[in-house]
């Protein structure tokens, strides 16, 4: 007997109950920043009642969609997800599943998202309207001027799915998205597929060229985001990082980082300034605020340039620019139409908001990637609450003065950190009081091998060993700096120095064979004439590195560390072959006291 009748009418009264009860669950699945290493947001996922065949999405969407009802059930699991967002007070932005054909349902109330968000008071900006390209749309044309409306509104738009659907790079071109989620398909053993590879490289490369930044979901394996880390990909998603949760993490953990072999970021960021050293401590205005009060604070204050816009959490939502307000009001008759009316109607609602402890560098690149006009501020904010202004010329100012300063002090042959640098990075430290392992890395028999070799092939060797560090630094937390000649130094902020300490070994011994012949190889070696004029066996490059892990109580300043760092490395070097010698000694050495004595000569 065909029971399917029977089931349709269990899912038809389920979902009335859900529709009715409000019984939806939402569950958050973290969005990762794999370069930084901290949260880009949450997918809003949700469920139907636990233990019905309603339970998971795919049967639940279908059954809503076949009896008229999608609208219906999407506003719900909208306004279920902002208000756990909200109420959980998650960090980043949340990410929200919207049918195209649902944004195009006539019956489908028109600003019920952004009524949503005013509600729980949410900003706009950090919402992210996701359109699935999975659904066929009739009408292009409408839901591009749909989107182009949430858009204005200050939402964020992001492609779902890409690759799996109808209308791929012609619906990417279109609606100009600020996120394009790939396809599961394409993440599946990406590592084990040419294609997959191919096609990923192709999507980098278009996002580059459009401004549109790369989700990655469904990696399940550490090999799938090893090879999306190196492609570029660095926002990701999957069940690898964190499965979907009622209350997700809020971070990756440390064994998380050191587990899954993350990157951390680059030793540019080392010495590269807070964004918040920067910002102007400026009143911002409410969402309530009327055009022409905004006019009158611009007009008592010839310096301001532009207006924070907040909402009743203190929390940013848009920037009101002088030059904007001014241009509406000189228009016939903008100042009537205008004056009465929010700042709201004519503020830009989506101002670069950033954090005050982001790196200038990290700043700069957002600001450059967005390609903001020069005259304008971006919204510094401390614990997603708003801080300050800070102009974008100052932030260009002070990357360009961090440019040169950093090229004054670098080494010009590797371009890495200098004495200076590293001094500045050892202060830090102790500075903080953040524990640390500082590393000497030294050639060994470098003279005879650039004697014999040439100066082009000696540089070449040094250039390998810089190679050679800061590639296997990068996997971890350092700080590679180049003290000159073949003297190289890395702070470790990890508990890993003596494994990557080995690691350089390993890597440069094997790689440094290829600036020998082949007959040098095979010998282990060669027979040069040393300072004296006598022949001796000269083996091949090997290198020597001393690590020492200071004593932060003892140790006052960068000079005792390196002091200590020598010291290990000299002993490394009374060793033939490679050898890291890890000194125990964690406190500089006692000065030494001389006591003058005063000799009396006696008669006898």
């Amino acid at each position: 007997m065909d029971n399917a009748p029977n089931r349709t009418l269990l899912d038809l009264q389920a979902l009335e109950d859900i529709l009715q009860q409000g019984a939806v669950r939402t569950l958050f699945q973290p969005i990762y920043d794999i370069s930084k290493q901290n949260i880009l947001g949450f997918e809003a996922l949700s469920r139907g009642i636990s233990g019905t065949s309603l339970e998971f999405p795919e049967r639940l969407f279908c059954i809503a969609s076949e009896q008229g009802k999608l609208s219906e059930l999407e506003l719900l699991c909208r306004e279920k997800a902002i208000a756990r967002f909200v109420e959980q007070d998650l960090p980043g932005k949340l990410f929200i599943n919207v049918s195209p054909n649902t944004l195009l349902d006539p019956s489908h109330p028109k600003g019920e998202t952004l009524h949503l968000v005013e509600k729980y008071g949410l900003s706009a900006n950090r919402v992210v309207i996701e359109v699935t390209e999975q659904d066929k749309v009739d009408d292009g044309f409408l839901l591009l001027k749909t989107i182009e409306h949430y858009r204005q509104l200050g939402f964020s738009i992001a492609i779902d799915d890409l690759g799996a659907g109808y209308s791929g790079l012609k619906q990417w071109s279109e609606l100009r998205p600020d996120f394009v989620k790939v396809d599961r398909y394409f993440i599946d053993y990406c590592d084990q597929s040419i294609v997959k590879k191919e096609f990923l490289k192709s999507i980098i490369e278009l996002a580059k060229v459009t401004k549109t930044s790369v989700i990655a979901e469904g990696i399940e394996r550490l090999e799938e985001l090893t090879l999306l880390e190196k492609l570029g990909i660095v926002h990701a998603q999957g069940f690898l990082l964190a499965k979907p949760a009622r209350q997700p993490p809020r971070a990756l953990e440390a064994s998380q980082v050191t587990q899954l072999n993350l990157r951390s970021q680059s030793n540019h960021n080392e010495m590269s300034m807070s964004v918040g050293c920067l910002a102007q401590i400026e009143d911002a205005i409410g969402q309530s605020t009327r055009c022409k009060d905004a006019h009158k604070r611009f007009e008592q204050n010839k310096s301001l340039m532009s207006l924070a816009v907040i909402n009743a959490k203190q929390q940013p939502v848009g920037l009101l620019h002088r030059d904007q307000l001014t241009e509406v009001f000189a228009a016939p008759y903008g100042h009537a139409l205008y004056a009465k009316k929010s700042v709201v109607e004519l503020m830009d609602k989506q101002p670069l908001v950033v954090d005050e402890n982001a790196k200038l560098d990290v700043v700069s690149q957002q600001i450059t990637e967005q390609e903001f006009d020069i005259r304008r501020h971006i919204i510094v904010t401390r614990d997603l609450k708003y801080l300050g202004l800070a102009p974008l010329r100052d932030i260009l100012k002070h990357i360009t003065e961090e440019k040169i300063r950093h090229a004054q002090h670098a080494n010009p042959l590797t371009m890495l950190p200098g004495n200076v640098a590293i001094n500045e990075a050892i202060e830090q430290r102790l500075r903080r009081q953040n524990t640390f392992s500082l590393a000497y890395v030294d050639l060994n028999h470098f003279k005879q091998f650039n004697d014999l070799y040439g100066y082009a092939s000696g540089d070449s060797v040094i250039k390998l060993l810089a190679d050679v560090t800061v590639q296997v630094c990068d996997q971890s937390s350092c700080f590679v700096g180049h003290i000159g000649g073949d003297d190289f130094m890395v702070v470790f902020d990890g508990d890993d120095a003596e494994r990557l300490c080995h690691q350089i070994i390993n890597q440069f011994e094997l790689q440094s064979k290829a600036f020998f012949t082949s007959e040098h190889v095979e010998a282990g070696g060669y027979w040069a004439t040393n300072r004296e004029g006598q022949k001796q066996f000269v083996p091949l490059l090997t290198l020597s590195i001393g690590l020492v892990r200071p004593d932060l109580e003892s140790c006052n300043n960068s000079h005792q560390v390196a002091a200590l760092a020598t010291d290990a490395k000299k002993e490394a070097k009374r060793y033939r072959n490679s050898y890291l010698f890890v000194c125990n000694r964690r406190k500089p050495a006692a000065p030494i006291v001389r006591i003058k004595t005063t000799v009396h000569e006696c008669s006898v």
